[in-house]
């Protein structure tokens, strides 16, 4: 069995508040209160020099059910007994750090006068400075490489061009309306969970310098109709200043009435007055995302997709010289999808992360020749900041959320954490061990899979198991933390874990991930059942006869059809968000491009491909107690698809529950929610496998 420690620095024992001396806790399992009250460390931000981190911890108000977050310093040179410092004011909610170009300021976004604007503060402390007044909030921003200019996304209506305060002007011209009503002549009429009101993310350019508060900005992306940053989560990764600060690069999908089954994101380059817009990569009908210049400026290096209309296709580096037009891909014999583009300062190394076998690792590119390292390996890595020789990465496990560390580019160095983990937070609680498993699945290929131990476990005992299917399908189930579906939380409450990366998963090559593609209920079927068969034969505490199985998205598509084409083995059946009519879903949900290629073309064009997998055709076979869950703002799987399924099962007569949240989306993120839909799962788990 594979064990994942980290230790905890002086520096951070330091940091701890003190505890009064009494009698420890007991040991116990991990609680979904305390996962989703634990604090949480992000945006790893190193200044130029790569002596000084700054990163943001965010912390939840339980009585207000509402987060916040905070700005903290690390000086790197300093030794560990120096804790991490808060350097954002107290009571000031703060966050997208980015250092000056020569460290001396720190700048960060924050809504402290009432709506989102630019500040900056000295690097080292100080009062901050508030640079922007905008009549409407500034979404995001990036600074030039020399700082003497900023770049600020705002979401404007078109007919607006650069005047924000039109915008601002016909936002609270709708908000007075008395009627309600809106009319659309075409899609998206909504996304992801916001309706669409015709305003567009488009990126302005602002001069910094001076005292006074920047009100006005040089629209950059007007000659480009679509959204920077994509909707619904997009960044300004997709976004870069080129090293003299005369023109941009951005990726960017025309908005238009093929938007929604259309995959085709093109790299723009622009003059930094927002003139002689032009597409680079017209060439590629498929993804092209982040651009990022070379330090001369003469190559753009970016990510590219091949096929169109397919969004889980595999990213490959690729380097275009902007003399000619050439391209170049710079990884073609890496089969990993790369995440993002993080240079090296000579510019002969690319970092990024990729999915790899059930681990999300940070990796080396070699520019030249495309080969590859693992730069830190186990669990996984986000985050990505490069300054000099240092690295700051976020890395989480099954073990831990994010925690933040920094180490060498040379891949020897060994890793100095930061901030704690959740085994420094939560020192009374015992975790379930977990290891990762093989066997043979569809095709006669191997296909891997994780099982966690119950916190409580002894030798020789058998314990009931949450099965766990994850979603995407193209996702995986591996060693990294979620607040959503974690499995510690289960093996918290005294359940083993088996979870399946069953084809279509991320992380085994580009031909096991495209497997699932038109073939939802058949290939992975046969992972889920040779893996549960495998897995019971391996871990003799695996008890068979007390499973449920849990899915959310995908994995509550597989549900439902789990209920009606493999329901003997479990006792009880979770599904959240889940695609219960394959059909309609083809009609309902707003990424039309999924749902087409995924059942190879439109449901007129090919019904058949549709009803294949179609879960609602087998509802005459349910007979395993299943809970419902579904959000009203889930507009990826609209909430019919929940509601349906909950009737057919009362319909049916099979014992049901419904679980409706009117104010989530796909995910269920508002803290007090999130500990009802644990409370309420593992109550239905309790009812049924005991415990």
């Amino acid at each position: 069995m594979k064990l994942h420690h980290a230790l905890l620095p002086l520096a951070l024992a330091l940091s701890l508040p003190a505890v009064a001396a009494g009698p420890a806790p007991a040991r116990h399992g991990l609680t979904p209160e305390e996962m989703i009250y634990l604090d949480r460390y992000s945006s790893p931000t190193l200044s130029p020099d790569g002596r000084v981190l700054v990163f943001a911890k965010r912390v939840v108000d339980r009585a207000t059910n509402k987060a916040s977050s905070s700005l903290w310093t690390r000086n790197l040179v300093t030794r560990d007994n120096v804790p991490p410092r808060q350097i954002s004011p107290e009571g000031w909610n703060v966050n997208s750090p980015a250092f000056s170009p020569d460290g001396k300021t720190l700048y960060f976004l924050s809504g402290k006068s009432g709506s989102s604007q630019l500040y900056a503060m000295p690097s080292d402390g100080g009062e901050p400075r508030q640079l922007s007044n905008f009549p409407i909030d500034v979404d995001g921003y990036k600074l030039s490489p020399d700082g003497s200019r900023v770049a600020l996304a705002f979401a404007v209506f078109p007919e607006c061009a650069a005047d924000l305060a039109c915008t601002k002007k016909k936002l609270d011209e709708v908000a007075a309306r008395k009627a309600s009503g809106v009319t659309f002549d075409r899609m998206f009429i909504r996304h992801w969970d916001t309706w669409n009101d015709g305003r567009l993310n488009r990126v302005f350019s602002a001069r910094l310098g001076g005292e006074g508060q920047l009100t006005t900005a040089t629209l950059l992306s007007g000659g480009i109709r679509g959204d920077i940053p994509s909707k619904p989560f997009g960044d300004l990764s997709d976004f870069a200043w080129s090293p003299d600060g005369k023109q941009v690069a951005m990726s960017v999908r025309q908005a238009n009435r093929e938007e929604p089954w259309n995959t085709n994101f093109d790299i723009w380059l622009v003059n930094a007055d927002g003139s002689g817009a032009r597409n680079l990569t017209a060439a590629n009908p498929a993804w092209d995302a982040g651009p990022v210049f070379s330090a001369d400026g003469k190559t753009l290096y970016y990510r590219a997709m091949k096929r169109p209309g397919f969004e889980a296709d595999r990213f490959g580096l690729m380097a275009m010289n902007l003399a000619d037009g050439k391209i170049r891909e710079i990884d073609p014999q890496w089969d990993r999808s790369a995440d993002g583009i993080t240079l090296s300062a000579d510019g002969g190394t690319i970092y990024t992360t990729a999915s790899d076998m059930g681990q999300h690792p940070l990796f080396a590119v070699d520019v030249t020749t495309g080969a590859t390292r693992k730069v830190v390996g186990d669990g996984s890595v986000s985050n990505v900041a490069l300054a000099g020789d240092t690295l700051a990465i976020s890395r989480n496990s099954m073990r831990s959320g994010d925690v933040i560390y920094t180490t060498g580019t040379d891949g020897h160095s060994s890793l100095r954490q930061i901030t704690p983990s959740a085994q420094d937070m939560l020192p009374n609680v015992a975790w379930g061990e977990y290891e990762q498993f093989s066997f043979t699945g569809w095709n006669n290929e191997t296909v891997h899979g994780y099982v966690v131990k119950p916190w409580n476990y002894e030798a020789g005992k058998k314990y009931p198991v949450a099965f766990l299917i994850h979603g995407g399908p193209q996702g995986s189930f591996g060693d990294g933390w979620s607040y959503r579906w974690n499995p510690q939380t289960y093996a918290g409450q005294g359940y083993a874990v088996v979870m399946i990366d069953f084809h279509g998963s991320t992380g085994y090559g580009q031909a096991f991930t495209d497997a699932i593609s038109q073939h939802w209920g058949d290939r992975p079927l046969e992972d889920l059942k040779a893996g549960w068969a495998a897995a019971q034969a391996k871990y003799s505490f695996l008890d068979g006869n007390r499973a449920c199985a849990l899915g959310a998205s995908y994995g509550g598509f597989m549900a439902y059809w789990i209920a009606g084409n493999w329901n003997r083995p479990w006792k009880c059946i979770v599904s959240h968000d889940g695609v219960f009519d394959n059909f309609l879903m083809g009609y309902a949900t707003e990424e039309l491009w999924f749902s087409e290629w995924e059942n190879g073309g439109t449901p007129y064009d090919n019904p058949e491909g549709y009803q294949r997998f179609n879960p609602a055709n087998y509802v005459k076979n349910w007979r395993a107690p299943i809970l419902i869950i579904h959000g009203q703002q889930d507009f990826r799987i609209p909430v019919e698809q929940g509601i349906a399924a909950f009737t057919a099962a009362q319909r049916r007569g099979v014992e049901s529950k419904f679980l409706y949240f009117p104010d989530e989306n796909h995910w269920v993120l508002k803290p007090a929610n999130s500990l009802l839909w644990h409370t309420t799962v593992n109550d239905w788990l309790r009812k049924h496998l005991g415990q």
